[in-house]
């Protein structure tokens, strides 16, 4: 079965776009999206964030961040971050702007609110279609190495999702399936588009 996914994380594009990536080098179907109000990226404090509109391309935002302060931002890992994300895509998007035209079949998010965004925003849409999308939550922290992980453990569940004739039929089973193998939990519901 040939699926079509969507990787949503909060603003930053980290988790998504780790995802986004393993998928599209491993030949997946896989678009990314950030749900917050503006892409925000560390800054020299917690305080002090990078923000940025979606849209803006990661290649200016790159050159932003590299002009203000090369040594910080390679070493919190933005800098290598952002050109990895240049690799995948022009620009960040934003799900709630761009992802209208029920053309996924899952959509992967990496913390509970954006799941629950994410389902609400699939809910509170007119479903013409009435076409099925699977939502699945991997709680993943926000750094390089867990979004690693959490990449690996994504494109696992895509493989099973693939290797089924029905993933309305499956999904418990590969759930069950992934909760033991893995030890990870796995939040997952079902929309409409």
């Amino acid at each position: 079965m040939k699926l079509r996914y969507a990787m949503v994380c909060s603003s930053n594009q980290n988790r998504s776009m780790e995802a986004h990536s393993l998928l599209k080098r491993q030949g997946f179907d896989v678009s990314s999206y950030g749900t917050g109000a503006h892409v925000k990226l560390p800054g020299p404090s917690v305080r002090e964030p990078n923000v940025y509109d979606f849209g803006t391309p990661y290649k200016q935002m790159f050159n932003d961040l590299r002009r203000k302060d090369p040594e910080l931002y390679k070493r919190n890992g933005i800098l290598p971050m952002l050109k990895r994300n240049l690799s995948v895509k022009p620009a960040p998007q934003r799900w709630q702007e761009n992802a209208a035209d029920g053309s996924f079949d899952v959509v992967f998010t990496f913390e509970e609110k954006v799941f629950d965004m994410v389902i609400e925003d699939l809910n509170n849409r007119e479903h013409l279609l009435m076409k099925p999308v699977l939502v699945i939550s991997l709680d993943v922290k926000d750094n390089h190495e867990e979004a690693a992980v959490g990449a690996r453990l994504t494109l696992n569940l895509c493989q099973q999702l693939e290797a089924t004739e029905s993933w309305e039929d499956a999904i418990d089973d590969i759930v069950t399936s992934f909760e033991r193998q893995h030890r990870w939990k796995v939040l997952y519901g079902i929309s409409f588009y």
